[in-house]
């Protein structure tokens, strides 16, 4: 980058050091770069802090100007580390700094700033006795949550983050600030809405929100004991459950897999003498342990989320890891024998580490009703994704361990009459042939044309972003 360029970015935040900085500021790759997948380092040309939106338009102006590529940076969660551009020399425009807040208690509309984590969204709503259904991770980002989908365990009641937005603030390619919603620039609100890093920097969202709910029940089935088979068997009759079209919407579910163990844990949304007539327990009798947690508060249920997300794997810390997802739908529903399969590779399969695990989480209900073409999002039909994840603490991710994770999606790709097809974009896999029909399928070409309409130099770009053509 030249001094000029430079300069311009130092010019944009008012002259002020701390707010821009670059690869020879002092601890720059660790207090400023801070990438959170250590298998793909990354050098950004510029990390730039703005307090103002017209200090990020200032610094996007800088950079179109310079033909630099410019990416935002919420809570910096992307596993392949998008958020500070994914490939050396990018400017990122962390908007750590907007943290505003403002409820409309006429609409039940909650305004709030992009840089916000999701313990916050959290807390924020909670003042004003409202909540919004988003992720577990207590230190994700909003701003790059909403604009890629959002799901989480209240989704299947209230619909994805993203479904929540009822307009958005965005800084564009050509440095002009606007609004968009459904009826104001709707072309850039269906783009925001699931493919967000590829058409501009969101500095505030504007959410409907839910009253906070009161009773919850947190559920746990444990089953760590015996064989191969009878694992398959449990995942087996999960998939019976969850694929039963009149399954309550209050009903939350995953699985997680490890080594010789397998977890159903959940939410309902309810009180304990609804959830005991569901009858949970008595679907799975080989369970080995069945525990329940009673919840009177949202932030209490919440906090336990947040405590169990830490928990799963790598804590949020910077570390050597990989990810896959697929997306399974009732017209994808994994065959008995591929179940089998599936459960027969995860006990004999050469894993290259001991730090795996394996999470499918059921989706559908309100996040299946909008239209395919509604927003960018286009696996509206996901009844459950897998998402396969390992690590490595002492070194970049193995052959070995890479080879593990893309069998587990072969099998359910080749062994499958009718294989399941895609990718969520919030767990980016930097491997994909084809990353951008797998992210956002027939929605992809609408994509590119709004691409062309308003940001035809690709100022906002990453190696999966949607592309100009």
């Amino acid at each position: 980058m030249s001094i000029a360029v430079q300069q311009c970015l130092l010019d944009a935040v008012g002259g002020n050091a701390l707010l821009a900085t670059f690869p020879t500021t002092p601890l720059y790759q660790e207090l400023d770069v801070k990438p959170y997948n250590l298998d793909h380092p990354v050098t950004p040309a510029a990390v730039t802090f703005p307090e103002t939106i017209q200090q990020i338009a200032n610094i996007v102006k800088c950079a179109a100007e310079a033909d630099i590529k410019v990416q935002a940076r919420s809570g910096g969660h992307s596993y392949a580390n998008y958020g500070i551009g994914g490939v050396d020399g990018a400017i990122v425009v962390d908007v750590k700094n907007f943290q505003q807040f403002s409820y409309d208690p006429t609409t039940h509309y909650a305004t709030i700033g992009a840089g916000t984590l999701l313990a916050d969204v959290s807390n924020k709503l909670n003042t004003v006795g409202r909540a919004m259904a988003h992720g577990t991770g207590p230190q994700i980002g909003i701003g790059g949550h909403a604009t890629i989908g959002g799901l989480g365990p209240a989704s299947r009641m209230w619909g994805s983050a993203l479904d929540q937005i009822e307009s958005v603030q965005v800084v564009l390619a050509n440095s002009s600030i606007v609004t968009a919603s459904a009826t104001e620039n709707p072309d850039l609100f269906f783009g925001i809405q699931g493919a967000g890093a590829s058409f501009g920097i969101v500095t505030d969202f504007t959410f409907r929100t839910q009253p906070a709910p009161g009773e919850a029940v947190q559920y746990q089935l444990l089953f760590n004991l015996g064989d191969t088979a009878s694992r398959a068997n449990t995942f087996k009759a999960w998939q019976k459950l969850i694929s039963d079209p009149d399954l309550p919407r209050e009903f939350a579910s995953n699985v997680i897999l490890t080594e010789g163990t397998l977890l159903i844990q959940g939410t309902y949304f309810g009180t304990e003498a609804e959830f005991d007539a569901f009858q949970l327990e008595s679907k799975f009798p080989a369970n080995q342990g069945f525990n329940t947690t009673v919840f009177n508060d949202w932030l209490g249920l919440v906090g336990y989320w947040a405590v169990d997300a830490v928990e799963d794997i790598g804590g949020g810390l910077p570390v050597h890891f990989y990810a896959k997802s697929l997306p399974f739908t009732n017209k994808t529903l994994i065959p008995d024998d591929v179940v089998d399969d599936f459960f027969e590779y995860l006990d004999t399969a050469d894993k290259g580490t001991l730090t795996w695990v394996i999470f499918l989480d059921l989706e559908g209900g309100k996040t299946s009703d909008p239209p395919v073409d509604s927003s960018a999002y286009f696996h509206r039909d996901a009844l459950f994704w897998i998402q396969t994840y390992a690590i490595n603490l002492l070194g970049p991710v193995s052959a070995t361990t890479n080879t593990f994770l893309n069998e587990i999606n072969n099998i359910f790709l080749t062994k499958m009459a009718n294989p399941p097809y895609g990718a969520y974009a919030g767990y980016v896999d930097p491997e994909l042939t084809n990353p951008q029909d797998e992210y956002w399928g027939s929605n992809l070409e609408r994509l590119i044309q709004i691409k062309a309409a308003i940001d035809p130099q690709d100022v906002f770009h990453n190696p999966q972003s949607v592309p100009v053509k």
